[in-house]
């Protein structure tokens, strides 16, 4: 039987490799949906990263031929996947988000909330006039506050974040999308640390997988920090917290945007009357509502 060297000795292109990869990821089992949802592209993804090459490379390069040195690059970063089981976004160390790049590890959540498509709608139909104090909520990697904060470059922005490595994401993140005077990045246990402030928009993906479902999540999922994903038997132990404290963390006229995912109906099952909407996405992606403070006050 030819050793594995000899076996992919043969893979002479990048469109090789990336063809390569795929078969291989599902040949092995691979779950993908962490930035991607197919074994071509989470393939496409690595194989360019590994040899230093942005994913907007015109297609008349996938035929150039890779040195040995690149293909063993590669190959190791594929099978890298494969041992572990890490989501790309870990081995790469950046994944993009509204657009924009962010830095991501082990410490926080891969990004790839709906929520980013609310950003960029500037959160249209229910925010009538820019906001002036944002609060990202959860924030792991803060993705989605420093998303805000440039969408709204005259807002306030808090990430708040309980474990301290999210928080030196958090705070990489600021640095490097140099926006320090704007946003700042705070140790809190949901609002317990974040003094008087009070907020026009409080934007949050926070925890809210069953426990039990979270055991049987693929290995990916347990690649990410646990305390990032399950939430109690229904999932919905820091909902109910953040429901509970948010009226009085936001301003008259205020708004909360959190997302649920596919907790839906553990949301409904205990809050059935509470007139929250449920935004409709373009780009797929579902379980994020929002409500008023004057809803919240009034049925909670």
């Amino acid at each position: 039987m030819p050793s594995p060297s000899t076996q992919t000795s043969v893979l002479r292109s990048v469109r090789d490799l990336v063809r390569w990869g795929a078969s291989q990821f599902k040949a092995n089992g691979l779950y993908f949906g962490h930035g991607t949802d197919n074994a071509l592209d989470e393939a496409f993804h690595l194989v360019l990263h590994a040899l230093h090459l942005t994913p907007d490379l015109p297609t008349v390069y996938l035929e150039a031929a890779v040195t040995d040195a690149e293909r063993a690059a590669v190959i190791k970063l594929l099978q890298q996947r494969i041992k572990t089981r890490q989501p790309a976004a870990y081995l790469i160390g950046e994944i993009q988000f509204c657009g924009l790049p962010f830095t991501v590890d082990e410490r926080v959540l891969v990004p790839r909330s709906p929520i980013g498509e609310l950003i960029e709608r500037r959160f249209a139909p229910w925010l009538q006039q820019e906001p002036q104090t944002i609060l990202d909520l959860c924030a792991g990697s803060g993705c989605i506050g420093i998303a805000c904060a440039l969408a709204f470059p005259d807002a306030q922005v808090d990430l708040a974040e309980l474990s301290p490595g999210a928080l030196a994401v958090c705070k990489a993140n600021i640095e490097r999308h140099d926006c320090g005077e704007q946003v700042r990045a705070l140790k809190s246990d949901l609002f317990n640390g974040l003094g008087e402030m009070r907020y026009d928009l409080i934007v949050s993906n926070p925890p809210y997988v069953p426990v039990a479902e979270w055991k049987a999540l693929p290995q990916e999922f347990h690649q990410e920090p646990r305390m990032a994903l399950a939430a109690g038997k229904d999932g919905m132990d820091l909902v109910a917290r953040i429901l509970a404290e948010a009226p009085s963390r936001l301003v008259e006229g205020g708004w909360l945007v959190c997302e649920v995912g596919g907790s839906v109906p553990e949301f409904e099952a205990r809050w059935p009357r509470l007139p929250v909407t449920w935004v409709e996405f373009e780009r797929g992606g579902d379980g994020v509502f929002i409500i008023s403070r004057e809803d919240l006050i009034e049925h909670l």
